[in-house]
């Protein structure tokens, strides 16, 4: 499982195609099976930035076991550089919140990964 929550004032063309290509760059970037991945991308025009309506974006990442201060780096690098080419928002016009909420504390089958994979 990761979820990747994508918040951006960026109208995309094409939804749709975006958030395909963005389910395997999250795969890709965490390390994980795309079959795990969930995407949701929300539009919100009125979204500011640093005071502006320029594009910008807020992302969150949840994850699982994969979470750490070394990882983090890598991954806020890949993805910032992405939503630089792909939204035209620069790395100094988003933040992105890493979220590891803990294997029991994650539901999945009516269960919890916890319960799935061990403690």
């Amino acid at each position: 499982m990761p979820s990747l929550e994508l918040i951006t004032n960026v109208k995309i063309a094409d939804p749709k195609a975006f958030a395909l290509d963005f389910s395997k760059v999250g795969a890709e970037t965490l390390g994980k099976p795309e079959g795990y991945i969930t995407v949701n991308i929300t539009y919100n025009e009125t979204l500011t930035f640093a005071g502006t309506f320029d594009p910008a974006y807020v992302l969150s990442v949840i994850s699982l076991d994969n979470i750490n201060p070394e990882a983090n780096e890598r991954y806020s690098k890949i993805l910032s550089e992405y939503f630089a080419k792909q939204l035209g928002a620069p790395s100094d016009r988003g933040y992105i919140a890493f979220i590891d909420p803990g294997r029991g504390n994650l539901g999945y089958k009516g269960t919890t990964f916890g319960t799935i994979f061990g403690k």
